[in-house]
C-alpha cells in the first residue's frame, strides 16, 4: 500500500481549534465561573445586592447628615433662647436696663438714655436713701388705676422694656428722693432752696435755669414713704403734683423697684450715677431715736 499517497489524501487539520463539544464546555465552564465569582464568592469590596462597600457607607453618611442637619438648624435657635433666658432672669431679680423717655431728669439723665437699675440696693435690709435716683411702680400714688391693655401688647412691651428696647411700663417712674420716712421737707428759704428737717440742701443737678421749685409745699414725708422730685423742676411731675391725691403724693418704699446705678447707653455717656454729697448731715427728723 502507497502510504504516503494514502497519507496526502486526508484533510489537514488546524492543530490549534477545539472539537465543538469543547467550545460548548468552556462556555459553560466561563459561565459557571462568573457567575461563582458575583454569587458564591463575592469579590472584596461588594454587598450582596451587587453594590459596592464603598455606596453603603456613603448611604451611611449621607444619614448621619441628615440627621445631624435637623440639630445644626436648632442649634441657633436654642443659643438665643437661652440668652433671651439668661437675660430674662438677670432683668427680673439683679439689674435692667430702662430706657429714659422723657425730659424729668435732665440734665442728669437725658431722653434716650439707658440706666441700669440695681435690683438688689435695697433687698438685704438697706433703703432708699437722700439723694439716690430710683426707679418705681406709681400705681396707688402717682397713677390710682393700673391702665388697662391688649395682654399680648402688654407681654411685648414688657419683653422689650426687659432689655431696655422701649420705655418700661407707663405707671414706672425715674425720680431722685429728696425725703425718707419721718422727714419734713419743705419750700423755701430765702435762697430758694429746699429744706429737709430745717436744713437748706444745695441741688447741683438741677437743670440749669430751674428754681428748687415753683410750687410751696410743706410735707412730713409719713414712715415707709419716699418724697421725691425730678431733676429738671420746671418739665418734672413728681410728688408735687399729687399733694392732693391719696398718700399726699409720697411713694411706698415697696412699690422702689430698684436704684439707677449707672448710664448704659449711648457709649458716650458711660459713667456711675453717684448719690450727691449735698445731703450729708441732715439732721434726723424730729422726735426720731437715735
Amino acid at each position: 500500500m502507497d502510504t504516503d499517497a494514502q497519507s496526502s489524501t486526508l484533510p489537514e487539520r488546524d492543530p490549534s481549534s477545539a472539537p465543538d463539544h469543547g467550545v460548548r464546555q468552556g462556555a459553560r465552564s466561563a459561565r459557571f465561573f462568573r457567575r461563582r465569582q458575583w454569587v458564591g464568592e463575592r469579590p472584596a469590596g461588594t454587598t450582596g445586592d451587587g453594590a459596592s462597600e464603598e455606596s453603603g457607607e456613603s448611604r451611611e453618611e449621607g444619614r448621619e447628615e441628615a440627621e445631624a442637619r435637623p440639630l445644626l438648624r436648632r442649634g441657633p435657635v436654642l443659643l438665643v433662647l437661652s440668652c433671651l433666658a439668661f437675660v430674662g432672669l438677670l432683668s427680673a431679680f439683679v439689674v435692667q436696663p430702662f430706657l429714659i423717655p422723657s425730659s424729668s431728669m435732665e440734665n442728669t439723665l437725658q431722653v434716650g438714655d439707658r440706666v441700669l437699675v440695681n435690683k438688689l440696693a435695697y433687698r438685704f435690709g438697706d433703703e432708699p436713701r437722700r439723694g439716690d435716683a430710683v426707679v418705681f411702680d406709681g400705681t396707688g400714688s402717682f397713677v390710682q388705676e393700673a391702665p388697662g391693655g391688649n395682654p399680648v401688647t402688654g407681654l411685648l412691651r414688657g419683653a422689650g422694656a426687659a432689655v431696655g428696647l422701649v420705655p418700661a411700663a407707663e405707671t414706672d417712674y425715674i425720680k431722685r428722693v429728696i425725703g425718707v420716712g419721718g422727714d419734713r421737707v419743705t419750700c423755701c428759704d430765702e435762697r430758694g432752696r429746699i429744706k429737709v428737717n430745717g436744713k437748706p440742701v444745695d441741688e447741683p443737678y438741677l437743670h440749669p435755669g430751674d428754681s428748687a421749685s415753683d410750687v410751696p409745699f410743706d410735707v412730713v414725708v409719713p414712715e415707709g414713704k419716699l418724697w421725691v422730685m425730678g431733676d429738671h423742676r420746671a418739665r418734672s411731675s413728681d410728688s408735687r403734683d399729687h399733694l392732693g391725691d391719696p398718700g399726699g403724693g409720697t411713694v411706698p418704699v415697696d412699690k422702689v423697684i430698684g436704684r439707677a446705678d449707672w448710664i448704659g447707653w449711648p457709649v458716650s455717656r458711660w459713667t456711675s450715677l453717684k448719690r450727691p454729697h449735698d445731703f450729708d448731715g441732715i439732721p434726723a427728723p424730729a422726735g426720731a431715736h437715735g
